[in-house]
């Protein structure tokens, strides 16, 4: 049986953000942004603490285990934990897998400030030119104008046939029909 390799955790700034592994000081406050009813409007509930305790988990285990993920998100100049942002693989089978998605969920203290695309460019640049993608995705629930819009400021384009019902989100739910966004490699 082949040894696992594990990667040294990619780790990286922008102007404003620090793009880091998890810290035990991020429990409360992504707990916290995960309570939210107005940041989890267009996702399922995360159901108890507990849970979202092992969310972050799983996000820093994939970030121990690969060298990238949903990195936790820290304000550089106040030091505070303000969310995630980040690249993974979908543990849910799609209709466009494999793929690469991007991500992003921020506490609403940081919302208009231009975090969420400050730190998703930053991201989109380690998936193209430190990871090598060719594509990178994005989706979100139909509704959902504040995430596409952020989609659309990264250079993203909304694939036309793409829309699909979203395997994780039960049948019925108002959430389970999705809008898939799009980018390539620069090319140079």
């Amino acid at each position: 049986m082949a040894e696992r390799i594990i990667q040294p955790p990619i780790e990286f700034e922008t102007p404003r953000l620090r793009l880091r592994q998890w810290r035990e000081s991020d429990l409360a406050p992504f707990a916290a942004l995960a309570a939210d009813p107005e940041v989890m409007a267009f996702l399922l509930p995360v159901a108890t603490r507990a849970d979202s305790d092992a969310l972050a988990g799983s996000f820093k285990a994939r970030i121990a285990t690969n060298g990238w993920g949903f990195w936790a998100v820290e304000h550089k100049s106040s030091g505070e934990f303000a969310g995630f942002t980040g690249l993974n693989v979908p543990l849910a089978t799609l209709p466009f897998s494999p793929c690469v998605e991007i991500g992003w969920r921020f506490a609403r203290k940081w919302w208009g400030h231009g975090l969420a695309t400050e730190a998703a460019r930053a991201a989109l640049q380690v998936g193209f030119e430190r990871l090598g993608l060719e594509e990178i995705v994005a989706f979100t629930a139909l509704g959902n104008l504040r995430s596409a819009a952020v989609m659309e400021r990264l250079g993203m384009r909304e694939d036309a046939g793409g829309a699909f019902d979203h395997p994780a989100v039960p049948e019925g739910h108002a959430l389970r029909r999705h809008r898939l966004f799009r980018i390539g490699r620069p090319q140079r």
